[in-house]
């Protein structure tokens, strides 16, 4: 399934000798693409939220590595590393790329042709991720009831990987193969990627949707609104912990109170065995006007004390499954250490 084709965007991709990504914090209003043209411009884009996500960001940092403009100085690859693994922590999938273009830079045999060498890797792993969402999807369509009425949060589709997506990706699948579907997409609080992004993507590709505010995924679980309930994730621990986008942990609490399966999709490159619960993965703290200003208005009084995490922790007992490419694991019973 060409998932870019139906939606009509593609969110990354290489165009003589420069990066292309979509400006996602325009959407939906304004489409428009940005040329990456040094490591400096990628790493700007991955903090700024110009493209978002933890397996695209992972992405745009490969291909980021390969616009130095001297490929064979040694310190400023290194220096180029350690500056696109700095933007954010908690998504593993940056500094997992990045780790594994530098052991192909170190490795290479052929320094001549190592410019182009290097850049065959970032398309692979591009093209490895894209293949891995759609196993995600197969996988994930075994759990689809027919109908099924799905709550997902943030935005883990087409603009957040090199496919079609995570969570989205098993959305589309279901849909896509001919099951009915119904989405719930949370507006998801402070950046709304939910409202923004998710629903922008569903509506594309003509996947009927809902859109709530965050608080209200409790009401409609009170009332048997909501079948199942897939997301994302950032980072997942050796124990199937996971990190995501904050409001996930909530909602799995609801999800368990109210007897709803909830599930976790992400291909392996999301996991991270060197942290062995979610108390040991690292949570990036963001900018406090994300809170108290919209759209360039302020909507909190000036000199607000603010909190802003951008992910929390979901423990592994509330999570019915992990939907991989490999598979569908079942945390509390199987762990990755």
């Amino acid at each position: 399934m060409d998932i870019f084709a139906k939606l009509g965007f593609r969110p990354i991709f290489w165009s003589d000798g420069h990066l292309i990504v979509l400006d996602q914090r325009k959407l939906p209003t304004e489409e428009s693409y940005i040329r990456l043209e040094t490591v400096e411009q990628a790493v700007m884009a991955i903090s700024d939220l110009i493209v978002r996500g933890a397996p695209l960001i992972g992405i745009t940092a490969a291909y980021a590595l390969t616009l130095l403009p001297n490929i064979s100085d040694n310190l400023a690859f290194e220096n180029s590393c350690a500056m696109l693994k700095s933007t954010r922590p908690t998504a593993v999938n940056l500094s997992w790329a990045v780790d594994r273009m530098a052991a192909f830079y170190r490795q290479a045999v052929n320094r001549e042709n190592l410019a182009d060498d290097l850049l065959a890797e970032a398309v692979r792993i591009h093209q490895e991720d894209a293949e891995s969402c759609r196993k995600i999807g197969d996988h994930g369509n075994q759990v689809i009831s027919d109908p099924c009425r799905i709550l997902t949060h943030c935005n883990a589709g087409a603009l957040a990987t090199g496919g079609i997506g995570t969570a989205l990706g098993v959305i589309y699948t279901a849909f896509f193969s001919g099951r009915k579907i119904e989405a719930w997409v949370d507006e998801t609080r402070p950046v709304l990627q939910g409202a923004r992004l998710t629903a922008w993507e569903l509506s594309r590709a003509k996947v009927p949707f809902k859109l709530i505010t965050d608080n209200m995924a409790a009401e409609l679980m009170s009332r048997k609104l909501i079948d199942l309930v897939i997301v994302g994730a950032d980072r997942i621990a050796g124990n199937l912990d996971i990190a995501n986008k904050i409001g996930t942990y909530g909602l799995a609490v609801l999800a368990s109170y109210h007897d709803i399966p909830f599930y976790c999709a992400a291909p392996t490159s999301t996991f991270d065995t060197a942290c062995p619960d979610g108390r040991s993965i690292p949570i990036e703290f963001r900018a406090e006007a994300e809170i108290t200003a919209m759209f360039g208005k302020n909507i909190a009084p000036e000199n607000c004390p603010v909190r802003n995490p951008a992910f929390d922790i979901t423990p592994n007992e509330l999570i019915t499954g992990i939907i991989t490419e490999n598979g569908i694991l079942k945390p509390g019973r199987q762990g990755l250490r």
